[in-house]
Order: structure tokens, then sequence, then C-alpha cells
């Protein structure tokens, strides 16, 4: 990873000392162009990063995660396909601010994401986060959610729902005929589809339902988070250590 000039890697201490060199130059000094800078957190292999790069060339796009191993598959597929539109970072999540200006990134993805079902605040799609979304989001930005998760799911819809998120799209069911549709988002739902991650490919197979919701996100002054009780989901991975103390775990 270390090699990759596509993989950026910086300790805690280094961004401590003398901050991250591209925040707030991503454009001018990375990508040499104006394009809109998309995220995937968690990005794992970085199937996402990687197959939305193919398909969006007048996107740049950048995958997040702290597992260079993983990273490491899809960062090595850029390479050779000499995909000019791919960035990995290598950092926690939480230190998101850290490598981004205001304004500079203009959509984010969570892709099959740990539903963190014990500590909302570690939930990628909590108050938590999303406030720290917006520092870094145009205003208007979009967050895609798409995950196998009922809990994640109906903790989202709730939590988008007590402050007043404007949701252009879910769907439960996202292979359904009957998934929701909405002409105004200009979704591309082929894409949904066909970009499968490791984790969505295991899910399909022992017949989970994968799940999409589309965000449009606001700076706010406050945020609420959601007051309800959800029922837990009863399954794990197969290849996945479990990702909280809960026995019951995704």
């Amino acid at each position: 990873m270390a090699s990759y000039p596509n993989c950026l890697q910086y300790s805690f201490e280094q961004l401590q000392a003398t901050g991250f060199p591209l925040k707030g130059r991503w454009h001018e000094d990375y990508f040499h162009n104006e394009h809109p800078i998309v995220l995937e957190l968690g990005c794992g292999k970085g199937e996402y990063t990687v197959g939305l790069a193919r398909r969006y060339p007048e996107k740049n796009f950048i995958g997040i995660d702290i597992k260079g191993a993983r990273m490491w598959t899809g960062a090595t597929a850029a390479l050779k396909e000499q995909l000019a539109n791919v960035a990995f970072v290598r950092t926690h999540i939480e230190l998101i601010e850290q490598f981004f200006a205001p304004d500079e990134v203009s959509e984010i993805w969570i892709t099959f994401c740990d539903p963190q079902m014990k500590k909302v605040s570690k939930r990628l799609t909590s108050t938590r986060f999303l406030n720290r979304y917006t520092h870094i989001m145009r205003p208007g930005g979009l967050v895609h959610l798409k995950c196998d998760s009922n809990f994640l799911f109906t903790y989202t819809e709730e939590m988008a729902k007590v402050n007043h998120l404007e949701v252009l799209a879910s769907t439960r069911d996202l292979y359904s005929p009957e998934a929701a549709h909405d002409a105004d988002a200009h979704i591309d739902w082929d894409a949904l589809r066909t970009i499968q991650t490791a984790y969505e490919k295991q899910w399909l197979a022992r017949g989970k339902d994968i799940k999409y919701m589309l965000i449009r996100l606001w700076p706010r002054e406050e945020w609420d988070e959601p007051d309800v009780e959800i029922p837990l989901d009863d399954y794990r991975s197969y290849n996945r250590d479990k990702r909280s103390s809960l026995e019951q775990h995704c």
C-alpha cells in the first residue's frame, strides 16, 4: 500500500503535526480537474469505489477504510486499469474532517457497513456522523446507504424522519420489481444492482433482501437521535469477525 501512488496513509500523529496536504486541494493537486468528489466510507475491497469510477469517468472517487489489506484489492484493480479518477485513503472515518475541506465532497456512499447495534455513536448514519459529513459536503449533497441490515436501515429511516431530512429514494428490496423509482432523483438503478460488494453477494446467496436509501443532506444547527426500539438483526457474516459485543449481529 505504501508504494501505491493511488493510496494515501497518514497517522494521527502526522495529521496533528503537519495536517493533510491535500485537504482543500484534492481537485488541484491530485485529480487535476474540477469533477465532483465522491467518497465510499468503509470501502473494504473497494468494489463500489472502482465500479463507480468505471461507470462515471466524469466524477472522482475516494475509498476510505482503516484496513489496508482489504483496500489493496481495489487499489490494485484501479492501477491495472489506469483509472485516474480513483484514490484510497487509509484512516479511521472519525477523522474524515482532517482530510477534506468544507464543500469539497459532493456525495457519500455507505455500503454494507457494520450496523453497530450496540453503540449509536459508531453508526455511519448516526447524527454524529451526518453532522461531520455536512462539514465537508456541498450543501444539498447526497448520502447513499446500501445495506442488508434491517436494524441499520430502520434506524436510518427513523433518524431521517425525526430530523426532517429529504429522502429521495427508499426501498427495502432493491432487487424486487416493485422497488421504488424516483424519476426526479436521477438514480442509476442499473448501477445499484450490478455493482456488488463481496458482502452483498454473500447476503444475496443467503436470501437476504438488499436495502437502499438516498438522502439529501443540508447543514443544520441541531440533530435529534430517534428514540425508538428496533429489533436486532439475528444473523452475521460468515467471514467477518463479530463487530460488537452483541451475539445477534450482522
